[in-house]
């Protein structure tokens, strides 16, 4: 999720869920290229499993970043053909794509070619009007010709004309049927399914008959679920608390504070870690106040806690 899954946010994630795959916001290629790659590609090596979600359609441009995320340690590159915004169409990748199967198809053999690591797709079922069946499997089984075997599908079509991002992610329905109907034509493909889960409840549903489920904004919501989905899939006795998981943060948050990093930054993907729980408003709001400020600095955190202690 751009501007929200950043390396800070991952580190704490996976403190939460040792198993879970964890992906960056989507990078574009010619920010790497033109910008600071070294910055854009900073993880922490715990992080592991880590994909590099790459926005771009340009093989000249995409080959070089894979190598350089490859290189890094990354475990995938994700070429990402979801996202519906104005500026990342404008750019010419993203949900746009879908419309040139081709030409998505080229980057991923240039980039399979290039690299020893996993090259997926993180697609939509279909753009505008373009959002029957046929369009999908087109897009698919051009990407499998080159290479592809991993779909991460978020069963919404984007609108590109009309919708904002976040109306694009409530508005056009959830079709999970067609990512079914995906599944069972080509059985082989590892599918991934998104959009609007919620609960490990749907989780199971879906993974009677798809690979795997991706949690995007709901993980950011109520992180706690990510313990609950660990504990379900992974590890049955997993059971950290709130308290241990704040404490396990404190010496990343500043150890980076010494290095120049904000705290504001580092405690934002926290603000839900307490959602449901007594005392939660007043330690997101304590965090939100506070994290701001001028050489804010672990001290805020602790005060947070302070809030959640008062009200227990």
């Amino acid at each position: 999720m751009m501007d929200w899954t950043d390396r800070h946010c991952r580190y704490f994630m996976r403190l939460l869920s040792p198993n879970a795959k964890l992906f960056t916001e989507m990078i574009t290629a010619q920010a790497l290229k033109f910008g600071n790659a070294e910055k854009l590609l900073q993880y922490d090596s715990t992080e592991h499993p880590v994909a590099l979600q790459l926005g771009g359609c340009d093989p000249e441009l995409m080959v070089p970043a894979a190598k350089v995320a490859a290189t890094k340690g990354y475990d995938e590159i994700n070429i990402n053909v979801g996202c519906p915004s104005d500026r990342v169409r404008q750019g010419q990748f993203g949900a746009c794509l879908m419309s040139k199967p081709n030409l998505v198809a080229n980057c991923v053999e240039s980039i399979r070619s290039a690299v020893n690591i996993p090259v997926t797709i993180k697609t939509r079922i279909g753009i505008d009007d373009n959002d029957n069946y046929a369009f999908l499997r087109t897009f698919v089984q051009a990407n499998i010709s080159a290479g592809c075997s991993t779909f991460i599908v978020h069963a919404r079509k984007a609108i590109l004309q009309g919708l904002s991002p976040k109306e694009n992610r409530t508005i056009p329905p959830l079709m999970y049927e067609r990512v079914y109907t995906l599944k069972k034509e080509f059985p082989d493909l590892e599918i991934i399914i998104n959009g609007g889960i919620k609960t490990i409840e749907q989780c199971r549903q879906h993974l009677e008959i798809v690979d795997g489920v991706m949690i995007g904004r709901q993980a950011y919501r109520n992180p706690w679920l990510l313990t609950e989905l660990e504990a379900n899939f992974c590890q049955p006795d997993w059971r950290p608390n709130r308290l241990e998981i704040v404490e396990k943060m404190v010496p990343y948050i500043e150890r980076n504070l010494n290095t120049g990093a904000l705290l504001k930054h580092m405690v934002r993907p926290m603000l839900g870690l307490f959602s449901g729980q007594p005392g939660a408003r007043a330690w997101r709001r304590s965090l939100s106040e506070n994290a701001y400020k001028k050489d804010a600095g672990i001290n805020v955190l602790y005060e947070a806690l302070g809030k959640l202690s008062a009200v227990a």
